[in-house]
């Protein structure tokens, strides 16, 4: 019996965070891995990355759908339409007190020339940098591993667990909190 493969949970998670956010009065800023398939203001993207503030005063048009974040925004006094795929999405959180998740960065397929994907004006290849690891890299990194339960000897007074040949997890990479520059 095939099973229907479910949706990804992440644009729901989004729209949660977001309500959550305004809810208590935070500000719900969303952290995003720029490529070629998302449209926003380049001037304003650092280490193919940028933070967006979809904060009701910030924003207009608001959506957050399950495919794509589309919203128009001022940047520099200029107003922009802003298209973000969901899968570009690496974290959302308050900007008072940094609570919210973040997200393993996946690439969604290319899809035909119907989709909403499409719309986007696609610079050349050659004008943006990579946005991290090729694809057969980015198959071949792990984001988690699984190892052996190590025993615990603290029952037995020795406080220590044994050593054993089980390798250690990976580390995620450390990067700097995401901000946001207010442009008046």
């Amino acid at each position: 019996m095939n099973a229907p493969q479910a949706t990804s949970t992440r644009p729901y998670l989004i729209r949660a965070l977001y309500e959550w956010c305004t809810d208590n009065g935070f500000t719900p800023y969303v952290a995003v891995s720029v490529d070629s398939t998302v449209q926003v203001p380049r001037e304003y993207v650092k280490n193919n990355e940028i933070v967006l503030n979809i904060g009701f005063d910030a924003t207009s048009s608001l959506t957050l759908g399950n495919e794509f974040i589309e919203f128009k925004a001022r940047f520099g006094g200029s107003a922009r339409e802003i298209l973000v795929p969901i899968s570009h999405v690496i974290a959302i959180y308050a900007r008072e007190n940094g609570q919210g998740m973040a997200f393993p960065l996946e690439i969604a397929p290319v899809q035909s020339s119907d989709s909403p994907e499409s719309r986007l004006a696609v610079p050349a290849q050659d004008a943006l940098p990579s946005a991290g690891p090729s694809s057969s890299e980015a198959s071949d990194s792990k984001i988690m591993q699984l190892v052996e339960n190590l025993p615990d000897t603290q029952a037995a007074g020795k406080g220590k667990h044994k050593k054993t040949d089980a390798p250690e997890p990976p580390k995620p990479p450390t990067r700097p909190r995401p901000s946001l520059k207010r442009v008046k």
